[in-house]
């Protein structure tokens, strides 16, 4: 299973890639929002998203509303934050996000929650 992991913060980006790859999925990972775009319209393999709201060029929310809301794809997302905001998680939500962890949070609740998510597909 292909997993997309968006964060510009490299040190979080690293110990995903590193916790999910262990867990046996297949992981591309983008530091920005704009690079995220252009795999998720180039690899139909994708079946997960995990992204940071807060990113350079392209932001989580727009990154969320383009792939449930102009593309159409019906791929689970999962949508990591330090701002834990009601308003923003609402937000999340509302474009189509399938789950919201506010950082700091352990890798190993996220992998659980990618494999719930997974699974639900």
């Amino acid at each position: 299973m292909k997993i997309l992991v968006c964060d510009d913060e490299v040190l979080m980006l690293k110990a995903i890639e590193f916790k999910l790859k262990r867990d046996g999925y297949d992981v591309i990972v983008a530091t920005n929002g704009r690079d995220a775009s252009d795999i998720i319209k180039s690899d139909s393999n994708i079946e997960l998203v995990i992204t940071d709201l807060l990113m350079p060029f392209f932001n989580g929310l727009e990154l969320v509303n383009l792939i449930k809301n102009e593309l159409k794809r019906n791929l689970p997302i999962m949508v990591l934050s330090k701002i834990g905001l009601e308003e923003t998680v609402l937000k999340a939500f509302e474009l189509g996000a399938d789950d919201y962890m506010v950082k700091p949070f352990s890798v190993n609740e996220l992998t659980i929650r990618a494999k719930k998510l997974l699974m639900n597909k």
